[in-house]
């Protein structure tokens, strides 16, 4: 439940405004958002010093043609599922973590790596001999129709949507691909940790000037390499429960799946998988008694569509980088490399 003390109207179309223009100045947003750059500042300052909302760099919609996104299911000893947890979440390539809540199911991971060797290695060298893993499933997905970077709070009306214009999170997957050196690889680490961190800040930490990493951004999102997206608590987005329906769809069905679970606003994620179920979508919720309410309507939209398992997000340990408290909110980064 969203706490008006806690959290304004004015903090909720800031962060909606920074998932449109995540490393927009203040000063551009405070005419579509009606107030003063200094009070914005101020906002968001409170805000991420809280960890309520960040801004972090993700893997640009270039990922998806070279790299390789896998969503990992583990079991565990009961005893072992935190200690578990929070290990797993001090791995770069298990970019989230999440307990849950599922019939076969203590952990789910998003796991991000080069190629399909990388994620293999990862579980056979990395995951699988840690004390505690009882047993892992993992698949992969072969089309991604939703996303963290895509979804939106819902908090501007369409006028200022409109002054804002287009959104600055990505760049078409079309451009030409790039080699990335040691400068490359620094400007991207510290943008995990905080993505709207200032150019004069990337200048010092590269021994550049900051022309030259405006250049380097400027590279690096247009070749779909990079991306950025504001995050938030529960606190912030008022949809405290996560749910993933795994299940299973005629192939030549499934591409149908954006035209319908994907465009409503609680849809998190839609991922077309490997495997017997090859549909996996992940819906942020008000509460539990929506949970049945969603599935029910996408089986109305979608009658071919059979649901397998229903996976009860309990506690994320860490997301895209970033790892949370009990309640969702941000107090530390374990920094990714996709790239």
């Amino acid at each position: 439940m969203l706490d008006s003390g806690i959290v304004s109207e004015l903090d909720l179309a800031l962060v909606h405004a920074l998932q449109i223009r995540p490393r927009a100045s203040w000063t551009d947003l405070a005419s579509p958002l009606g107030a003063t750059p200094v009070t914005l500042a101020r906002r968001w300052d409170r805000l991420s010093a809280l960890g309520l909302a960040w801004v972090t760099a993700v893997p640009g919609p270039a990922f998806s043609r070279g790299g390789c996104t896998a969503f990992v299911f583990v079991r565990c000893a009961p005893a072992a599922r935190q200690r578990l947890a929070e290990r797993i979440g001090r791995l770069r390539e298990a970019v989230t973590v999440e307990l849950v809540a599922a019939s076969r199911t203590d952990l789910m991971l998003d796991v991000l790596a080069a190629d399909l060797v990388g994620v293999h290695r990862f579980v056979s060298e990395e995951l699988i001999p840690l004390p505690g893993v009882v047993d892992v499933e993992w698949v992969v997905a072969t089309s991604l129709y939703a996303e963290g970077t895509r979804w939106r709070l819902g908090s501007l009306d369409p006028s200022q949507l409109s002054a804002l214009g287009r959104s600055e999170s990505g760049a078409a997957a079309g451009g030409s691909a790039l080699d990335l050196g040691p400068a490359d690889h620094a400007l991207l680490d510290a943008l995990v940790r905080d993505g709207r961190t200032r150019l004069a800040d990337l200048a010092a930490l590269t021994g550049s000037s900051a022309a030259t990493v405006r250049r380097r951004l400027g590279r690096l999102t247009a070749s779909g390499i990079l991306a950025f997206r504001c995050d938030m608590a529960p606190a912030v987005s008022g949809l405290p429960v996560s749910v993933t329906f795994r299940g299973r769809a005629p192939v030549g069905e499934v591409n149908r799946l954006h035209r319908t679970l994907a465009t409503l606003p609680e849809c998190r994620l839609l991922a077309a998988v490997t495997g017997s179920a090859n549909v996996l979508v992940t819906y942020w919720l008000r509460d539990i008694g929506s949970v049945q309410q969603r599935e029910t309507a996408a089986c109305a939209q979608l009658p071919s569509l059979d649901v397998t398992d229903r996976v009860l997000g309990v506690r994320t340990e860490k997301r895209m980088g970033h790892l949370l408290d009990g309640e969702g909110r941000r107090v530390g980064t374990c920094p990714i490399r996709p790239w």
